[in-house]
């Protein structure tokens, strides 16, 4: 009786800790599986000429130079941005990879551009099925058509 009693407890004892190494091998694999399906930061080099470090570099000489002429401030920043129309507003590129500016609202039309991410446009109007949007680029005078959706509205402004 002794024997099968000590017997028994080396088959419990042997299947808790392969129970245990078990859920302790799943956690594992979870928790990696979890951190290598983040996706990381694009690396940014120093050769890179991307249209996004091209716009950012383009608004800190147009901040620089808004600093340095204090007194024209005013004036030389209402005459820049264009008024808006009625029922347009201003909106950020939210697609991370751009998106191409085109010469009519449909996808066979001619490429004339492209929008960077983040960048700021004024959406001027909608395609009647609202796949399609017209747009101007905040920083200089293009306009087209890109594919809706791909911007987001920015309040206040």
């Amino acid at each position: 009786m002794n024997s099968i009693y000590s017997v028994f407890k080396f088959l419990v004892g042997f299947l808790l800790a392969i129970v245990l190494m078990a859920g302790a091998s799943v956690a594992a694999a979870l928790y990696f599986a979890a951190k290598l399906t983040t996706v990381p930061e694009r690396p940014v080099f120093p050769n890179d000429k991307t249209a996004q470090i091209a716009g950012a570099g383009a608004k800190s000489t147009a901040k620089a130079s808004t600093v340095s002429t204090s007194s024209d401030a005013p004036s030389s920043d209402a005459p820049s941005p264009k008024p808006l129309e009625p029922g347009a507003y201003r909106a950020l590129v939210t697609q991370p990879i751009g998106l191409i500016l085109r010469d009519s609202g449909n996808r066979d039309s001619n490429r004339i551009g492209g929008v960077g991410y983040k960048e700021k446009v004024v959406v001027l109007e909608d395609s009647p099925d609202k796949e399609w949007q017209r747009i101007r680029v905040e920083d200089g005078n293009r306009e087209g058509w890109v594919k809706g959706g791909n911007t987001e509205k920015v309040e206040g402004e």
